[in-house]
């Protein structure tokens, strides 16, 4: 039997300066059902949004923004720009030390810097590595957001720095604990590798030789979503908890009454 294709929302605005903004809404779930549309949504940080951009955020109705950007990465960035009767909640999801040496060297690290500390699938082994500390350490943060949702919090924003790792792993906790396909979980991550929502490489050497091909090839697995990457989290779940369910119940304490109510919230009858 064919195995279909996840259904992925493909019309999705493109904000000026929100990089990998998009709606959750329309991914199937195992029992027919659907998350539904304007009720969840994903994107890179809103700091440098455009008049523009924050008229169209603000016409979404949210109720939430959950930023799970550091003080490094708000100190880089900036905060976010302030839409009216929006309640903002920043939950870190790394530590602003953790890694802050490392983050500094692919800004202004040089050539060979870079392949000694990146080459040879260093670069990859690391953010795999993220992913599963992640699930593995940050249980009560991403209960703490899924309860807020199903009490109150929807509609709901959702994003880190570029929308694709932290964010990216809380969209799919939350996709988890209502039931959608695994396959059109990975289909949505996997969206953040469009060209137009890559997250923008930051480096203090603008020149050819600081922005060389090499330097962006030894950079990449760093600003791409890798099925790879969110398998590992996956795993890490399963070597942890044994299952999803046991992961659902007792690593985040989502009870069944709790779950129903995040359905209720998200999901189409």
């Amino acid at each position: 039997m064919t195995q279909q294709t996840p259904q992925v929302p493909q019309s999705q605005p493109e904000l000026a300066e929100v990089r990998n903004f998009r709606d959750v809404g329309g991914l199937p779930t195992v029992d027919g059902r659907r998350i539904r549309h304007g009720r969840l949504y994903r994107s890179g940080h809103l700091a440098h949004a455009t008049e523009a951009d924050t008229t169209f955020l603000a016409g979404l109705g949210l109720h939430t923004i959950f930023d799970f950007r550091n003080a490094s990465d708000i100190k880089l960035e900036g905060p976010d720009v302030t839409l009216p009767g929006v309640r903002n909640v920043n939950i870190p999801l790394t530590d602003p030390a953790d890694g802050a040496e490392f983050w500094t060297m692919v800004r202004d690290g040089e050539l060979d810097q870079l392949r000694v500390m990146l080459g040879d699938g260093k670069a990859a082994g690391r953010m795999a590595h993220t992913y599963r500390e992640i699930i593995t350490t940050r249980t009560s943060d991403h209960s703490r957001v899924l309860h807020a949702l199903a009490e109150d919090s929807v509609p709901a924003l959702m994003h880190c720095a570029a929308g694709k790792d932290r964010a990216g792993l809380s969209i799919a906790v939350t996709l988890l604990a209502v039931g959608v396909e695994r396959d059109a979980i990975e289909a949505d991550y996997l969206q953040s590798n469009d060209p137009s929502r890559r997250y923008k490489v930051r480096r203090s050497n603008h020149s050819a030789a600081g922005m060389s091909p090499e330097v962006m090839e030894l950079l990449s697995p760093l600003f791409g979503a890798d099925i790879d990457y969110l398998t590992a989290a996956f795993d890490a779940i399963d070597e942890t908890w044994g299952s999803t369910e046991t992961y659902l119940a007792d690593g985040l304490k989502l009870s069944p009454a709790t779950r129903e109510r995040l359905r209720d919230r998200l999901l189409t009858d």
